[in-house]
């Protein structure tokens, strides 16, 4: 009787096909592929290995590998990326949430905001940013603004699914245009920060899947950042902006905050000791209140 083919058959001819990639796809993928098509954890697969599979799942892990040798990202073949724990509905529709943006989450987190705050989230996305904050403060109210109808129906599915969407409104807008910034206490924003210049640098995974207007900004990179400052003197003064910067960007978004009277109020690096997350306001009126 001839053997079918078993779990650790798939594995093997995964990562055999994920070595040829030349994006540097990880071997454990082959695992997660595994796991996808069968219901089961990365464990569960090691566990089982002599598990024999069906044709139907056979053809269903060829296909899913077929695309990620293509470049494809997990998260799109996957449909989800977790952040924050908690995972969120994702498409080529939207960036994949990447773990440096937690650092924007925990700094807004750690802000003195009042106890029922409105929060702006510009370039929302798939609305992660906009999700986890009114989850992780019940009193929050939220805009969770994009230029993308699109990215905007990929948030705000997001919010229902999560259970965030009574307090969460979505607006199509150009970064903060048309607001009144004064009602709000905090202006959040991953907004798009990498140079067209350095497409050629990046992995096919971004540049060939992943939205480019959520990606890339004219100006070597720093106009949805300008952008972003100059809305920054509209809050209301010690309303801060809290907002994702690339890699390299720290001396020159200082230098814009300076010249437009911001404050930096805390620089935040990554996981790879990069300055990622940026605070600023408008300073606050020196109290002049005799004692």
């Amino acid at each position: 009787m001839t053997r079918g083919r078993t779990l650790d058959d798939l594995v093997r001819h995964g990562r055999a096909k994920l070595a040829t990639t030349d994006f540097g796809a990880a071997p454990r993928e082959a695992l997660l592929l595994v796991a996808r098509v069968l219901g089961l954890n990365e464990a569960q697969v090691l566990a089982r290995g002599r598990q024999e599979v069906s044709e139907e799942q056979h053809v269903r892990f060829v296909e899913l590998l077929e695309r990620r040798v293509t470049g494809e990202p997990v998260a799109y073949l996957f449909g989800e990326r977790e952040f924050y724990g908690r995972s969120f509905r994702v498409d080529p529709r939207v960036l994949i949430p990447r773990p440096e943006t937690e650092h924007l989450v925990e700094t807004a987190l750690s802000l003195p905001l009042p106890r029922e705050p409105w929060i702006l989230d510009v370039g929302t996305g798939s609305g992660c940013i906009a999700v986890t904050l009114a989850l992780e403060l019940p009193g929050a109210r939220l805009v969770a603004a994009d230029l993308s109808f699109d990215a905007l129906a990929v948030a705000l599915d997001n919010a229902r699914r999560l259970g965030a969407s009574e307090r969460i409104f979505g607006l199509r807008t150009d970064l903060a245009a048309g607001l009144d910034l004064e009602r709000f206490d905090l202006l959040v924003s991953n907004p798009p920060y990498v140079d067209r210049a350095d497409a050629p640098s990046l992995s096919p995974e971004v540049t060939a899947y992943e939205p480019h207007t959520a990606l890339f900004a004219e100006d070597r990179g720093f106009a949805a950042l300008s952008g972003l400052l100059d809305a920054a003197l509209e809050l209301r003064p010690g309303r801060p902006l809290l907002v994702e910067i690339g890699a390299g960007q720290l001396d020159r978004v200082v230098a814009g905050a300076e010249a437009r009277g911001l404050e930096v109020l805390q620089v935040v690096a990554d996981y790879a000791s990069i300055p990622r997350t940026v605070a600023l306001a408008r300073p606050e009126a020196p109290d002049t209140t005799l004692s």
